[in-house]
């Protein structure tokens, strides 16, 4: 047995090693690490967080849980308080506990937490045992559909005060909604909003022995309730009288207040009120969110720990204030660890290029925030130690691409997605460099370098301008018809800027509106910069057009790409996001010819269950390209050449 002759402390960190998969003997492509000690980042996983504040180590202080559902990062993680502070605790390195729990949710009770996940409840997880769970009701799916239930979120709580733990159910109903392409020609949405309710499944037995009534739905002021989507209700006594109030959460950013006007034994929940701090609504930065009730500052009052759809963990604070009715809670605040694996929000775009001019390579990325972000590499070493992402901002303000409330072909429920995937080239040939990036939208745009360096360097954007010879193509889903001149491709797809057929001029190489990659050419008239619409000069091994995306609306675009002669052959080979990445290699016999065929993934290991995306890097300065990785998690994988 490999452990055999280990002593019992190496033992553990072996072990700890292999439970939080950084152990891959088969896998090229490893995780890049800040390799900087001191550094203190955001609290972190990957796509999607489901928090479970507890005090995990019997400790005396709060410690977090937190599940995650994604590819690769798929696990629930244990992150220690190392400090013991309540408001603004340093948390160790993640620590993978065991696989994610489905729609993961917490309930503090008298007896302690409880962990559950629909009709569910886990076992030993606080002991630090191995988990399992024990079914406590029937039927996991109150709707009987799980094809329209996008959040299925079960907790106990004492509902009506009578001493034992009944049944609270949040369930996200998607079937009015539907999913893609329903927008009329004025952009309004024609399909019905996403559904979020609240069930009660009252236990008429005791907690050890529950005798469970039929669910039914909760109401306010005489109305179901129905939230945004996703509704991750949150019983408490937030406004200090006594009773249990009801806060909801929802699919996309806000939260809805339910006052209980009634009392401790028989709840009345007034109207549901949007939740507000000096005036404004309160909102978290992302979509997807998972509020969680605690108090966490261990001040009396009961707080907020909230889960985004880009893995981090906030927490609000709650005042002690009450404003006509409603608990006033501050903004949220990142939960902080220290630092281990680099990441940038969820679906990274990384593009690898000295942003700084000092000598070595830096990180721009994209993010499905809309986000276009800055990693600064510190040191230039092989591997490089690298700093905090930070955003880069136009006019002192952080460059951010939302879909707003019909941006995204998916619908109004992705509102706060931007899904920015980029180039960094120096577009408008000033001597300093730009950046050219596709998102949601699917329109091609620039923000150009005014030459100032570092964070600050961009202006607003810009459209990227096509000399189209009629009027400007997109995709037949498109609802919106866009500016003359402009590019409207297909979204979420790479615009790729190299000068490729070597006349000094930055060429883009993209999907067009049909999914062909294609060939913009960049010409000069008169002094001015041209490019021309685009060309197939790509083909397939039988010498068809290469068509990378076939697929409509919602399925459409996606493809991330990076052109780079991989195989050192002397031919530009294409890579292209799939579960990692896959390699195409250009076969093509004449100079100037381009045609790839799949040869399939570069790695075994799953990187993506959406999208990854590629660029390529020399850190150990050799001349040969290496690659790394954007991933579905938000962290960054590195594979040396293997030619």
């Amino acid at each position: 047995m490999i452990l055999k002759n280990v002593n019992s402390t190496l033992k553990i960190l072996i072990l700890l090693l292999l439970s939080t998969g950084l152990c891959y003997s088969a896998d090229k492509l490893q995780p890049v690490a800040y390799n900087n000690p001191d550094l203190v980042v955001n609290l972190g996983v990957g796509l999607w967080a489901w928090p479970l504040p507890m005090d995990y180590d019997g400790d005396g202080d709060y410690d977090l849980l937190v599940s995650c559902p994604d590819k690769p990062y798929n696990g629930t993680y244990f992150f220690e308080n190392t400090t013991g502070d309540g408001k603004s605790p340093l948390f160790a390195p993640a620590v993978r506990l065991s696989g994610s729990i489905n729609n993961a949710q917490i309930s503090h009770t008298d007896d302690g937490p409880i962990i559950m996940s629909p009709a569910m409840q886990w076992e030993n997880v606080v002991k630090g045992q191995k988990h399992k769970a024990k079914k406590i009701y029937p039927q996991d799916n109150l709707l009987r559909d799980g094809k329209t239930t996008r959040a299925n979120q079960w907790k106990q709580v004492d509902f009506d005060g009578d001493g034992d733990l009944d049944l609270v159910v949040g369930v996200g109903y998607w079937l009015q909604y539907g999913w893609d392409n329903a927008y009329d020609s004025n952009g309004d949405w024609l399909r019905g909003p996403l559904h979020g309710y609240v069930y009660l499944i009252e236990n008429t037995g005791t907690t050890d022995t529950p005798e469970y009534k039929d669910p039914i739905r909760l109401e306010s002021a005489g109305i179901r309730i129905d939230t945004y989507g996703m509704p991750s209700p949150n019983f408490a006594d937030f406004d200090g009288d006594g009773d249990l109030d009801l806060l909801c959460g929802s699919f996309v950013d806000d939260f809805t207040y339910f006052e209980n006007v009634g009392s401790r034994t028989k709840p009345d929940y007034s109207p549901g009120k949007i939740m507000t701090y000096k005036n404004k609504r309160l909102t978290m930065d992302l979509c997807m969110i998972v509020p969680t009730a605690i108090d966490w500052d261990k001040d009396g009052d009961v707080d907020l720990i909230v889960g985004e759809e880009d893995g981090t963990v906030s927490f609000m604070e709650h005042t002690g204030e009450i404003e006509e009715g409603v608990p006033v809670f501050k903004p949220p605040v990142y939960l902080k660890q220290q630092a281990e694996n680099v990441k940038f929000g969820a679906l990274v775009t990384p593009h690898s290029i000295d942003w700084d001019g000092d000598g070595d390579e830096d990180i721009i990325a994209g993010n499905t925030a809309g986000y276009i972000g800055f990693i600064e590499n510190l040191d230039g070493g092989n591997p490089p130690k690298w700093a905090a992402p930070q955003y880069l901002r136009a006019y002192g303000e952080p460059v951010r691409i939302m879909a707003g409330y019909n941006g995204s072909i998916q619908g109004p429920c992705e509102t706060k997605w931007g899904y920015t995937t980029l180039t960094v080239a120096d577009w408008d040939h000033d001597g300093h460099l730009d950046i050219v990036a596709n998102s949601i939208w699917g329109k091609v745009v620039w923000f150009r370098n005014n030459g100032q360096g570092g964070l600050n360097a961009l202006e607003g954007e810009q459209s990227v301008r096509v000399a189209w010879k009629g009027a400007t193509p997109k995709p037949a889903w498109t609802w919106w018809t866009p500016e003359a001149g402009t590019l409207a491709p297909q979204w979420r797809t790479t615009p790729y800027v190299t000068d490729l057929d070597k006349d000094g001029l930055n060429d883009l190489v993209m999907l067009d509106h049909e999914g062909y990659l294609s060939f913009f050419k960049r010409t000069k008239q008169d002094g001015a910069l041209i490019l021309q619409p685009g060309e197939h000069i790509f083909k397939n091994g039988k010498g068809e057009a290469l068509r990378l995306n076939e697929r409509t609306a919602g399925g459409s675009g996606r493809k991330k790409i990076c052109l780079v002669d991989w195989d050192r052959d002397g031919k530009l080979d294409l890579l292209m996001n799939s579960r990692n990445i896959n390699f195409y290699k250009n076969t093509a016999t004449k100079d100037g010819e381009y045609v790839f065929e799949d040869q399939g993934e570069v790695d075994s290991r799953l990187l993506a269950g959406h999208t990854t995306s590629p660029t390529v890097v020399d850190w150990d300065k050799n001349g040969v390209p290496d690659l790394l990785v954007g991933a579905e998690d938000g962290f960054f994988y590195y594979m040396k050449n293997p030619n």
